[in-house]
């Protein structure tokens, strides 16, 4: 029986709207109905095993059968299975959770606030932004800036700042006011033979330009990702955040970090920060935090930020913000237990070690003929396929090639993500050599199959 023919994959299509598809051809296909994990493989109903190359959304990091954090769930369900944080209440799990967080946190940051999301926790920076340059009398500083290609969720605030074409097609106005300035890709956005400092040194002073142009006084944060995900694994060139962080600093421009996709290892480092020489006054994240045991995430301020809007919420009798489910006690209970994993697994160290074999089969193929770019780091990478290697010409779009690349990657028990003509790899934290070498071998089968079908 194929999974569109299933009693449960029938259900799904007749009911289940699901997001970031094509809803017709949902109609059409029907879902890849999935059944159970193991590790870093999932099961579909017909028992076939895939590896799951992008840990379900980046988030899977410790794959998909921890006991551990199964036992947590269950025994914190048991001792008080819900809690709210309002208004001087608190519990357990949250408090340790914040005291973990902010002990392994970039230098600077000392207060958690909890949410269920990466999204709800972009929209709480994005307010908290707000309720700071007000409470300092510069209520005007409320207009944000993002960069192309980033991708920081899909609730209103969060889509707006996010720099993908699709996630604005169709949903009307902005929510809030930003301004998206250039995407960091040498590749893509580099001059002939410029080098990456230089690069670096001509996107700060755009970045400086618009933020004259803007109006200093109205610009209130910049929001990026340390290496940016979604948008096809674009790291930085070098110098580029050093640079960028001088300009904001210049004209008080706080910097908040999107963490949701790069913290807790996925970039051989704890925070994709410490990778990119980041100074944050915010920082957000959420998949890695409970390792996709539960929905949870975290928005972390620094002491200076705090202090003001502590006073703030004094003057005003209250913070007016927080969320039903912000701190779940499961949530924060699992949570817990997986930084405690991260710890004794000593799982930066892993990835740092075995990122090696992974990123170099990565770079491998660059000679390869679909191949533009190569590139990565840590267990993140992309593949850019292009039409013409020398121009770096892209595919026409109808061609969905690297969609295709992931078609016969999923038929051979591999799940990979095609964004666009970039096929994209992420998998659990906890793979192992072997594992890595499986991946890389049947990348190479299905760039071979697929250059084959398009050769004229």
């Amino acid at each position: 029986m194929t999974a569109r023919g299933s009693d449960l994959a029938k259900r799904d299509i007749a009911h289940h709207l699901h997001p970031q598809t094509n809803l017709r051809l949902h109609e059409q296909q029907g879902p890849l109905m999935m059944e159970r994990g193991e590790g870093i493989y999932v099961f579909d109903e017909q028992g076939q095993r895939y590896i799951e190359g992008m840990s379900g959304l980046w988030c899977a990091t410790l794959g998909f059968s921890q006991p551990r954090l199964a036992e947590a769930a269950f025994a914190q369900m048991l001792k008080l299975p819900y809690q709210q944080t309002f208004a001087h209440r608190s519990h357990g799990p949250a408090a340790e959770l914040a005291a973990e967080l902010i002990a392994h946190a970039p230098a600077g940051l000392d207060k958690a606030m909890f949410q269920s999301s990466g999204s709800e926790a972009i929209d709480t920076a994005i307010k908290l932004v707000r309720y700071y340059h007000t409470a300092i009398g510069k209520p005007e500083k409320h207009r944000l800036i993002a960069r192309e290609r980033s991708y920081h969720g899909t609730t209103l605030a969060a889509a707006s700042l996010t720099g993908l074409p699709n996630m604005h097609k169709g949903w009307g106005e902005q929510l809030v006011d930003v301004i998206h300035v250039r995407c960091p890709h040498l590749y893509r956005q580099g001059w002939p033979g410029e080098s990456e400092e230089t690069f670096s040194t001509r996107l700060a002073e755009e970045l400086e330009q618009t933020i004259l142009d803007a109006g200093p006084d109205t610009i209130g944060a910049f929001f990026a990702e340390p290496v940016m995900g979604t948008g096809g694994v674009i790291l930085p060139p070098s110098g580029y955040f050093a640079k960028v962080q001088a300009v904001l600093r210049k004209y008080d421009i706080l910097m908040v970090a999107d963490e949701v996709i790069c913290g807790f290892g996925r970039t051989g480092h704890y925070w994709g920060c410490q990778a990119m020489g980041i100074e944050p006054d915010m920082l957000t994240c959420a998949k890695g935090l409970s390792a996709a045991f539960q929905p949870i995430s975290a928005l972390l301020v620094s002491d200076r930020i705090y202090q003001v809007i502590a006073d703030q919420s004094n003057a005003l009798g209250g913070l007016g913000h927080g969320y039903t489910y912000g701190g779940h006690p499961v949530a924060a209970a699992v949570a817990l237990e997986a930084l405690r994993m991260y710890d004794e697994m000593d799982i930066v160290a892993h990835v740092a070690e075995i990122s090696r074999a992974f990123q170099a089969g990565v770079r491998a193929f660059a000679d390869h003929p679909l191949v533009g770019e190569a590139r990565g780091i840590g267990l993140m990478a992309a593949l850019e396929l292009v039409a013409n290697k020398q121009t770096r010409q892209p595919f026409a779009p109808e061609l969905k090639v690297a969609a295709q690349v992931s078609n016969i990657l999923q038929r051979n028990g591999i799940l990979l993500r095609a964004l666009g003509d970039t096929l994209v790899m992420a998998p659990p934290l906890i793979i192992d050599a072997d594992q890595i070498q499986t991946i890389l071998k049947a990348v190479a089968q299905a760039l071979d199959e697929v250059l084959a079908g398009i050769r004229p």
